[in-house]
């Protein structure tokens, strides 16, 4: 009788109550990861464009209750995953993402920008999280203007060192015409989108928490959002059941074996 139980309990029997109605809450976040040429500096190991897919990597590990959306841009922008919430998915795509066939220069902030918002919709608030250099422009006025004009808070994590370095592809080193070699520095006036934005900024660092921190600024400034009701299955697991008769019975039938007698000698 034991046995039968045992194999009814691991059976999980069930009763279905039928479907009921629950609302979870997200906020909604792009990201965005600089795909130009200038990625390709080594003044951060093994170079600019990998170290932002790590802390993209790391950012998600921190993002909690959120749908986050990934672009790539450049001179143009490239939609890599729409608002999601499947992470494992969104970390398969950047991992896979290469600047080995790319050869586009220049970083264009304000085209990313626009696509972040046709993302977002009719969204209120609007979050977007920059892991870029900079790019080589020192004006960022129309990026802003365009950033408050439509509720976007730009959160930038900016790569790169104070120094530079070159830019190292398959062709080689680059270098400009007088076949000098090129270095490139982070830029720094980007922070201006940033605090003019209503978001936050922050330099490179070899810190293991520092994209938590951002992280976690954008997460304590926005309350998460109430998201259409979707349905699920109210089941009620019946299982403990007959596994607590099951034991009841092996106890019984355990106490029950008649004990050794003892033989005397």
């Amino acid at each position: 009788m034991a046995i039968a139980l045992s194999i009814v309990a691991l059976a999980r029997p069930q009763i279905n109550n039928g479907e009921i109605k629950v609302k979870s809450s997200f906020i909604n976040i792009v990201t965005a990861i600089d795909m130009s040429k200038s990625m390709f500096s080594n003044d951060v190991y093994p170079n600019r464009f990998e170290f932002a897919k790590k802390k993209f990597f790391e950012s998600l590990n921190y993002f909690k209750n959120a749908k986050v959306a990934l672009i790539g841009f450049s001179s143009q922008t490239f939609l890599i995953s729409p608002l999601t919430q499947d992470f494992h998915s969104l970390k398969f795509l950047a991992k896979n993402l290469s600047l080995d066939y790319l050869s586009l220069k220049g970083t264009d902030i304000l085209a990313t920008l626009e696509s972040a918002n046709n993302l977002f919709g009719e969204e209120k608030k609007k979050i977007l999280l920059l892991f870029t250099d900079g790019g080589d422009q020192s004006d960022f006025s129309k990026e802003i203007a365009y950033a408050k004009a439509h509720n976007i808070s730009v959160y930038v994590y900016n790569i790169g060192t104070d120094k530079g370095g070159v830019i190292k592809d398959k062709d080689g080193v680059l270098k400009d015409k007088n076949g000098d070699i090129v270095v490139v520095k982070r830029t720094d006036n980007i922070k201006e989108l940033a605090m003019q934005s209503g978001g936050a900024y922050m330099k490179y660092s070899l810190a293991k928490d520092d994209i938590k921190l951002l992280v976690d600024t954008i997460q304590s400034r926005y309350k998460a959002k109430d998201e259409e009701n979707s349905t699920i299955q109210d089941r009620e697991e019946l299982f403990y059941y007959p596994l607590a008769l099951a034991i009841l019975f092996f106890m019984m039938a355990l106490f029950s074996l008649p004990r050794r007698k003892e033989i005397k000698k």
